[in-house]
């Protein structure tokens, strides 16, 4: 009985040998690169090819979340704010200073806009002044509706690369941006916005 089972055992072995062709790992490696489909499936219950595809999703889930997004931030209510937590929406960032009389001018703009689009996240990133100016300039604006960020270093205005208010950055579900500088008129301001979601 036992000779039977390990010519048994031999004999598969010399199948699984002659499956692979004989190449070795060389060889195995550049069938995979030339998409030999096939030999990969046949041999998944013993071989390695199909163990690098498992944690492909989960890196794909990560690049989802573009470079400009990778940032942290606090809210002018005090909350704490991840960019990350905007990955694969529409976006429209507003940078704004408190004393800026083009944001000012733009403010009700924005406000009928965030209420037109609601597929769109609207983030106002304050800047350039004292916490005190920025919550004065949302109240009196009545924009309070809105996500504010107190971006008091000017962290996240470098990260998306402004440099001067008022200024709107327009980021599509694949992070690609657009950048506009204000003040932007509601019509200019609606023709960005459809251009973001494509209609």
């Amino acid at each position: 009985m036992i000779p039977v089972r390990t010519a048994a055992a031999m004999a598969t072995l010399a199948l699984l040998a002659a499956g692979c062709g004989g190449q070795g790992q060389n060889g195995a490696a550049s069938d995979t690169a030339s998409g030999s489909v096939t030999s990969t499936v046949t041999s998944a219950p013993t071989a390695s090819p199909s163990t690098p595809s498992t944690p492909a999703p989960t890196a794909s889930q990560e690049a989802l979340v573009p470079t400009a997004l990778e940032f942290s931030a606090r809210t002018l209510g005090g909350d704490s704010f991840e960019g990350a937590s905007l990955a694969g929406r529409p976006v429209a960032f507003w940078f704004w200073a408190p004393w800026c009389p083009k944001c000012l001018s733009e403010a009700p703009a924005v406000k009928a806009a965030a209420g037109k689009y609601g597929d769109v996240a609207f983030i106002g990133v304050a800047g350039l002044d004292t916490e005190a100016a920025m919550k004065e300039f949302v109240e009196r604006t009545g924009t309070g509706d809105l996500v504010h960020l107190a971006d008091d270093k000017g962290a996240v205005w470098t990260k998306l690369g402004v440099s001067e208010q008022s200024t709107f950055v327009f980021m599509k579900p694949d992070g690609s941006t657009e950048k506009a500088s204000g003040p932007l008129s509601q019509d200019k301001l609606d023709e960005h916005l459809r251009e973001l979601l494509g209609r």
